[in-house]
């Protein structure tokens, strides 16, 4: 078994949204002050998820941080997916905290004050969110943080909820119909709703032990491809992720001639070809005789 990449901590980054976070509610709940809007509310509400969301991160991150032990053999990457489902999860209720409120001013319209000054506050809590959300996207992707990245796509959904709070006010300013607040409050708490179901629906698929992507068994296939004219055969290949740790094993069949010292060289190659492909990869290989036909049986699972 064989294992690329080093243990990083990233939990720097989560530290950054955490701080973002607490600087874009101040700011969002600033802009409801002065206005009264509930579209503006909702968009603050929205934020308080982004900390805790944040916070759950951090804390993820220092998790995954650690070194394999005698308790977590294969290390602790699998604690991105629950900072991912409470972020889905505490999306999902911000979601429904913002129709609760948005059905109840529906019901009771109110005038807006200052919607000037309540939309410019806003505008600078988006760009401060924008900015952000870059960093964790690209960081994300660099280190293949599901927690990065997901945490990176929420503040991103929440520069585009702003956005379309800040037009829904603005109209309501221009037009005066103060019921079109409420609506687009309950726009932007529906466009949140899949986001969380997104976020809890992709990390229910990492703990169930995912295969690969596409992508990514096509880089496996084309290495192992390499020895085709060197008379091995691969075979019952499986794959799996736990956050940025990818797992592949498989059985190795070569010439029954072959010593164990060289079919452990090439073993050896094989292991080499594959972690020039893909990062943080675990490997297991199993060699086995072409000529025996239990070599064909595939891995014996329970």
């Amino acid at each position: 078994m064989t294992a690329t990449g080093e243990r990083r901590d990233l939990s720097r980054f989560a530290l950054l949204s955490i701080v973002a976070s607490i600087v874009v509610i101040g700011l969002k709940l600033w802009a409801w002050q002065v206005s009264g809007s509930v579209g503006l509310l909702s968009d603050a509400v929205e934020s308080v998820v982004n900390l805790v969301a944040a916070i759950g991160a951090f804390v993820a991150l220092r998790v995954v941080a650690r070194p394999a032990d005698s308790s977590h053999n294969f290390g602790h990457t699998k604690a991105e997916y629950f900072s991912a489902v409470l972020e889905g999860v505490m999306i999902i209720v911000a979601a429904g905290a913002i129709i609760y409120v948005s059905v109840e001013r529906l019901l009771n319209p109110q005038e807006l004050d200052a919607v000037g000054l309540g939309l410019v506050i806003s505008v600078v809590a988006s760009i401060v969110n924008g900015v952000v959300a870059m960093i964790l996207l690209r960081a994300g992707r660099a280190y293949r943080s599901l927690t990065l990245e997901a945490d990176g796509k929420h503040l991103l959904t929440d520069v585009w909820t702003t956005a379309g709070v800040i037009v829904g006010v603005g109209l309501v300013g221009l037009t005066g119909w103060a019921p079109l607040d409420a609506l687009v409050a309950i726009g932007v708490a529906i466009n949140i709703l899949f986001v969380g179901f997104r976020l809890v629906w992709r990390s229910g698929s990492g703990l169930m032990d995912a295969s690969l992507a596409d992508h990514d068994r096509a880089e496996i296939d084309a290495a192992l491809a390499e020895f085709g004219d060197r008379g091995v055969v691969f075979h019952d290949i499986r794959t799996r992720e736990a956050g940025h740790q990818r797992f592949v094993q498989m059985h190795m069949l070569v010439p029954g001639e072959w010593t164990i010292q060289f079919a452990h060289d090439v073993t050896e190659e094989v292991e080499q070809k594959l972690t020039e492909r893909l990062e943080d990869l675990s490997i297991i290989i199993h060699v086995e005789p072409l000529g025996d036909p239990r070599s064909y049986e595939p891995w014996r699972l329970g």
